[in-house]
């Protein structure tokens, strides 16, 4: 530590003197001994940093305890140096990858001969807790690139990473009793602060994500400060187990994805495809109500058109390989925007014909890579509720306040909350930065004026334009990729996208690139989660299920049918089987209703309703008004 001085701004505006070279950490003590002892990491310019780094310049300081959220981050990075620790003690060979906090938990990749039983997280997990028990100090220091070379000789993992820095570089390496890792930190002050935590799981995962490379094992875990915020985290993993959509898309026969055809490849059922087909037109009825124009366009197109569009340049890694016809080469379409510049540009366009809205629900093609794929959400073939509005530059505002209140009315019906994250500007960024800036003010201006909270996405704009991105929140509180607008300068430069102004003049249109819902296999899948399966009658894939108690009311019940049929309810007549056992069928494929026809409902007019989610109790009603009851719950696409 140097005699010279450096001054330390707190939140409360008071500037403490302290000598130069000082860490966090002596700054909580200095404020306090109860801050220093609850104190995990700090907050230094911004920047979230261990409480054993120094500081050398002024600076305004926030000390984090586990009142604070930044503070978790810390803690579960911590708890991955644990997992690593525990690892190395039981498999002394293992070689160690990286090991980040990721949100709700943390991971650490080991490379080893065999993949990691149950049973070996285990004995990990316990380990972990002797080494938290043991209460050992994070130990931050520097060294040389040389100096790291020698003290990881035997992890090839590290030192390829230890290659990629610069030879002036700062680089640190953090020890914990006999563990020690190449990393930036930040982490807590000792082993000891990790008490509440659980591995869940083990999966593979390619070195630095590049299938070429060898298959590591990835331990999945989370941690929390406090023991009920854990209990409530695996509770809902538990909950959220008993809603994938991948068991829930089997056990309702909604969907599959079978080698033969190749995986991310979703082969729609009949009764998953008729929960998309509702879905496709309540969107499709709201687009024209909207003013918008349906379009569609084919899923191949010449290469050439990419490269006016600039995907060859920035996007070609996610599409497919190009298919080469007598030296004319075409790509599986990888979104719908080029097909829509060039229907606008087959007319002239005057200042009166705009805003412009061209709809279509088009199949895209990308190339994910396999251990990305996951079930419906994480596709290589998708639709996407897609469109381009070709605006004046002065609709703007207005466009967008269209978009966000037609949004705000669709997640309404699907019974979702939401949040609004805005995106700025990513490092691919194509074009002028100050024209993609501009754009990311424009739409900061429009969620100001409405008074609609946001986030920031720093970096995750397109590499055409800044976005909006509506995160949806679903049943259980956790957060899934809806609708996108994002707002675009640049494809009216590259594809002469103009309009005849009031002037006489051509001008260049602006382009709103917009989803509502997201992909179709996307939004379904979420809301077979959302809904757990139990789907709001107006989606079920078999609305009424009618049960007669016997052959002898057989005709009778199929007449129930025949009529709710008429009235436009999916209703299906099942006569196999006992009643019983029709009974749970039905329950088990948590079709909204069940009418059971016996003797007296025969005789009588009546049907014996049963409703989803109200075990046995029946309601008696006449068959005029349980049809009325059905429809009108259709017509209102009622959530309960």
């Amino acid at each position: 530590m140097s005699d010279e001085q450096i001054k330390i701004e707190l939140p409360n505006g008071d500037v403490l003197e302290m000598p130069k070279g000082s860490t966090a950490g002596d700054v909580a003590a200095a404020i306090g001994p109860g801050l220093a002892k609850a104190a995990l990491a700090a907050v230094v310019n911004g920047e979230t940093v261990g409480l054993m780094d120094p500081i050398d310049d002024d600076a305004g300081i926030r000390i984090l305890t586990a009142k604070d959220e930044e503070s978790l981050a810390v803690l579960r990075h911590s708890a991955a140096h644990v997992l690593a620790t525990a690892v190395r003690e039981l498999r002394p060979g293992a070689g160690i990858g990286f090991g980040p906090a990721i949100d709700d938990g943390f991971y650490y990749d080991f490379d080893v001969d065999e993949p990691f039983t149950p049973e070996d997280l285990e004995a990990f997990e316990k380990k972990m807790g002797e080494v938290a028990a043991a209460d050992q100090p994070f130990e931050r220091r520097r060294v040389t690139k040389d100096e790291a070379r020698e003290l990881f000789a035997d992890d090839p993992l590290k030192l390829e990473r230890l290659e990629e820095f610069d030879d002036d570089e700062v680089i640190t390496v953090y020890e914990n009793g006999p563990f020690l890792d190449l990393c930036r930190g930040p982490h807590v002050p000792s082993t000891g602060r990790l008490e509440h935590f659980k591995l869940l799981s083990g999966a593979g995962a390619y070195w630095r994500g590049d299938e070429s490379r060898q298959m590591l094992q990835r331990i999945y875990g989370t941690a929390f400060h406090k023991k009920p915020h854990l209990e409530e985290h695996l509770d809902r993993l538990e909950e959220a187990k008993k809603r994938d959509h991948r068991v829930l898309g089997k056990e309702l026969d909604l969907y599959s994805i079978q080698e033969e055809v190749g995986q991310g490849f979703v082969l729609w059922h009949p009764r998953g495809g008729i929960i998309r087909h509702s879905v496709e037109e309540f969107l499709k009825a709201s687009l024209l109500e909207h003013d918008y124009d349906l379009v569609y366009s084919p899923q191949v197109a010449s290469e050439e058109l990419y490269r006016i569009s600039g995907h060859l340049e920035v996007f070609e890694e996610n599409m497919f390989p190009a298919m080469d016809d007598e030296g004319t080469r075409f790509r599986l379409k990888p979104m719908n925007c080029p097909h829509h510049f060039m229907i606008y540009k087959t007319q002239t366009r005057s200042y009166r014909d705009l805003p412009l809205r061209f709809a279509e629900l088009g199949t895209c093609y990308r190339y994910e890579r396999s251990g990305t794929l996951h079930g419906m959400l994480r596709v290589r073939a998708f639709t996407q509720d897609d469109a381009h509005i070709f605006v004046r530059p002065d609709q703007i505002a207005d466009e967008y306040d269209r978009l966000l209140d037609h949004g705000d009315m669709l997640l309404e019906v699907f019974g979702y909350d939401y949040e609004l994250a805005l995106s700025t500007r990513p490092e691919k960024a194509i074009g002028d930065p100050d024209v993609y800036d501009e754009a990311t003010e424009a739409l900061r201006g429009v969620l100001e004026r409405r008074g609609m909270p946001y986030v920031m996405d720093e970096g995750g704009g397109a590499f055409y334009g800044p976005k909006i991105d509506v995160n949806v929140v679903d049943a259980i509180g956790r957060k899934w990729q809806g609708g996108t607008y994002q707002l675009d300068f640049q494809m009216p430069e590259r594809f002469g996208l103009e309009f005849v102004g009031s002037d006489n003049e051509r001008h260049k249109a602006v382009v709103i690139h917009r989803t509502l819902l997201g992909s179709m296999e996307r939004f379904i899948g979420g809301l077979i989660e959302h809904y757990a399966g139990a789907f709001p009658t107006w989606l079920a894939p078999e609305q009424v299920r009618i049960l007669p108690v016997g052959a002898d009311w057989e005709a009778s019940a199929a007449e129930l049918v025949d009529d709710l049929v008429a009235a436009g309810v999916r209703a299906t007549l099942e006569s196999r089987e006992t009643l019983g056992y029709r009974i749970r069928e039905a329950e088990t494929l948590k079709i909204p209703y069940m009418g059971v026809v016996g003797e007296r409902e025969a005789e009588g007019g009546t049907v014996a309703v049963r409703k989803r989610g109200q075990g046995k109790k029946q309601d008696v009603m006449g068959r005029a008004d349980f049809i009325e009851t059905v429809v009108d719950e259709i017509e209102r696409k009622a959530l309960a």
